[in-house]
């Protein structure tokens, strides 16, 4: 007879709030059931036991902005444009894979063409990350990323974009509230609808039940989008025409009202690929900004816009936690942002993000302890989905 639960024993836990030793995690039908701590803890006598000596069980990451419909490839946004929506479907497959074997068991979707993050979810076979997506951003005429679909003209169109995104399931609204780097023709320091527009939006999205999360590189398409009580700002790197600055008023406000920033965190090195000059001439005081939120207590998570580049290919999610320690975060405090306050940033914060009785059984182990060294997060050795392994190495002991 075959046994309906598995229990799975590691040498420490981070539950996605704080450390346990010798932890004992009981799963059954998609779900944790029990989660028990000490060597003797005992294993339920119809529970399959799965040991993992040396690891560190942790919830499965959340990556709370990627892009599936993008190859991470030299020009991901050509090859979106030359693929018909099969191939696009092909291609999220991959992308889901490779978010799969980092241990990303969770994505926020902020961008793709005509809602196929949506159909992807309802479509894909076997074990796959939750996906919460957005559909098309909506952007100005010939904003940025417009060639994605989705394109609000004034008051009357932003107020049927809402519509049509509510009418196709998408679960937030991204709203692309400055230029952006992936399109010509943008400026990233300028922003991309009015004051007035942009509240509209927001206000509509919200009269939904929608969030609303908002790409602002700009200065001032960060200060209209505070204003307008946006749920999240994405990149939020404070741009203006001479450089990068962080007004005081602006940075208390994104910090009492509890907007999400989304950091742009994770890069691994492509030989050959460099960023672009003016990236890299901003970069270092964009850090700092992000280093300041962080310090002053901002809600900051690690939004990694997996898929546009060789150097953020989908999965890079462990590097950009790392990189958030050298920011200012504690890799507790890193661990936290990719887990239990990114369920929370996402909108599924009830059963996503932590290794309690009732959660999703998401789960993420790896080789060492991350809360002492986060570059261990780079070396996964189980990851499970809904409770079922997409990792060979996870086999029962008896």
């Amino acid at each position: 007879m075959t046994r309906s639960r598995t229990a799975i024993r590691a040498d420490r836990l981070f539950d996605g709030a704080a450390s346990v030793a010798d932890p004992l995690v009981v799963v059954e039908d998609r779900r944790i059931t029990a989660v028990d701590s000490g060597p003797r803890a005992p294993v339920p006598p119809d529970a399959e036991l799965v040991e993992l000596p040396g690891a560190t069980l942790l919830p499965g990451l959340i990556d709370t902005h990627v892009h599936l419909c993008f190859d991470a490839g030299p020009d991901p946004v050509a090859s979106l444009a030359d693929r018909d929506d099969d191939a696009v479907l092909a291609a999220m497959a991959d992308a889901a894979a490779g978010q799969l074997a980092a241990g990303v068991t969770t994505v926020r979707d902020l961008g793709d063409r005509d809602y196929l993050s949506l159909r992807y979810r309802e479509t894909a076979t076997g074990p796959q990350p939750t996906i919460v997506a957005a559909g098309p951003p909506i952007t100005s005429e010939g904003g940025h990323c417009h060639f994605l679909g989705g394109i609000a003209r004034g008051v009357d169109g932003i107020r049927a974009a809402v519509d049509e995104h509510v009418q196709r399931g998408a679960d937030v609204i991204k709203v692309m509230a400055s230029g952006g780097m992936m399109t010509a023709g943008t400026v990233v320091h300028q922003a991309q609808f009015s004051p007035s527009e942009l509240r509209f939006l927001v206000t509509e999205a919200h009269r939904h039940g929608l969030p609303v999360t908002a790409h602002a590189h700009a200065l001032d398409a960060i200060v209209d989008a505070v204003a307008a009580g946006v749920d999240g700002i994405e990149h939020c790197a404070f741009r203006t025409a001479d450089g990068v600055h962080t007004p005081d008023d602006v940075v208390a406000a994104i910090v009492a009202r509890r907007i999400a920033v989304g950091a742009t965190m994770g890069i691994r090195p492509v030989e050959g690929i460099v960023a672009p000059a003016e990236l890299l001439r901003h970069l270092p005081a964009m850090l700092a900004a992000i280093g300041r939120l962080v310090r002053e207590g901002a809600l900051v998570v690690a939004g990694t816009d997996a898929g546009i580049a060789p150097v953020k290919p989908h999965g890079v999610l462990p590097l950009g936690l790392a990189q958030l320690t050298e920011l200012g975060m504690t890799p507790v405090d890193a661990l936290r942002a990719g887990t239990h306050v990114a369920a929370q940033v996402v909108g599924l914060g009830d059963r996503k993000g932590r290794v309690a009785p009732g959660f999703d059984a998401d789960l993420l182990a790896v080789a060492g302890d991350p809360l002492a060294d986060i570059a261990d997060l780079l070396r996964p050795v189980a990851v499970l989905v809904g409770g079922r392994s997409v990792l060979p190495s996870l086999s029962p002991s008896v």
